[in-house]
């Protein structure tokens, strides 16, 4: 079901300052009570809604706002192939496909939500949708990781590398 126009634009998401990644944090937890609510209003249990918030809130504000200093609303499928085949498993203590199941199924959800509420073009969910279903691949990822030995861990880094984070600019 469409979701009606939601009031955020990409504008207000812009990250240049320490000042802004905070009000876009504050922000990006207001649009996911939108997300969560909507999840309900269409039917899920609390829970699911829930986990899926979960999901998208670790991608958006731990990933693309605090790590990579990213409007969220310019995502591309490679900042989610980065997050899933290599931040999420570098960043926790056990990485496993249950829990980024759970996460990649919460950023699908989300963007699905965020085109049908007009915050991004028909165009750009597709490719971020595929990305959020590549899970053989990020199997591999941490399945491969758990078993480098040695220096190993440099080729494991170069299959998916992470793209440098955006720098503040001096205010």
């Amino acid at each position: 079901m469409k979701t009606a126009s939601l009031p955020f634009a990409a504008a207000d998401f812009q990250i240049d300052t320490l000042e802004d990644e905070i009000h876009v944090d504050a922000l990006c937890c207001h649009l996911l009570r939108h997300f969560y609510n909507k999840c309900v209003e269409d039917g899920e249990t609390p829970e699911e809604a829930g986990k899926k918030a979960r999901g998208a809130d670790y991608f958006l504000r731990d990933f693309m706002i605090a790590d990579r200093r990213k409007n969220i609303f310019e995502v591309e499928a490679q900042d989610i192939t980065a997050f899933a085949g290599n931040w999420y498993i570098v960043r926790n203590l056990e990485p496993n496909m249950a829990e980024l199941q759970e996460i990649l199924a919460g950023i699908d959800a989300f963007y699905h939500f965020c085109r049908d509420g007009g915050c991004i073009g028909e165009t750009t969910y597709p490719p971020l949708s595929t990305a959020c279903g590549k899970t053989e691949y990020y199997r591999q990822r941490i399945d491969s990781f758990w078993e480098i030995t040695g220096d190993g861990y440099f080729a494991w880094n170069a299959e998916c590398p992470l793209v440098p984070p955006k720098k503040e600019n001096p205010a």
